[in-house]
């Protein structure tokens, strides 16, 4: 079931999105440590779990955004500041998925 998982498509502009979210907990002022490219993987191979699962043969952007709180939560650590400030993983996760831009949308400028 691994190795027919691994068949699952997924588009470049995916995997730059999955980049891009897990190189942003790196970069983010509430964040003490990012996740690591094992965070970038797991993100990767649970999306195409998901969208196997859901039937498909392909990973769409709701995948990564469905699993991404779940799958890189746990592998951040916030700042001692953030935690003060009842700052968690979640919702700095969440906040990244929300000005993120989708792959294959426009940004308003």
């Amino acid at each position: 079931m691994q190795e027919q998982l691994k068949s699952v498509y997924v588009d470049t502009l995916i995997k730059q999105y999955i980049v891009q979210i897990v190189d942003r907990t790196r970069s983010h002022p509430d964040v003490y440590l990012g996740a690591s490219p094992r965070g970038a993987l797991a993100l990767y191979r649970t999306t195409q779990a998901r969208a196997a699962v859901h039937g498909r043969d392909y990973v769409i952007p709701d995948d990564v955004k469905a699993l991404a709180p779940s799958t890189l939560a746990h592998r951040i650590i916030i700042s001692p500041a953030a935690r003060i400030k009842d700052i968690n993983p979640e919702s700095i996760l969440e906040e990244m998925l929300s000005s993120t831009p989708v792959p294959g949308t426009k940004v308003k400028a």
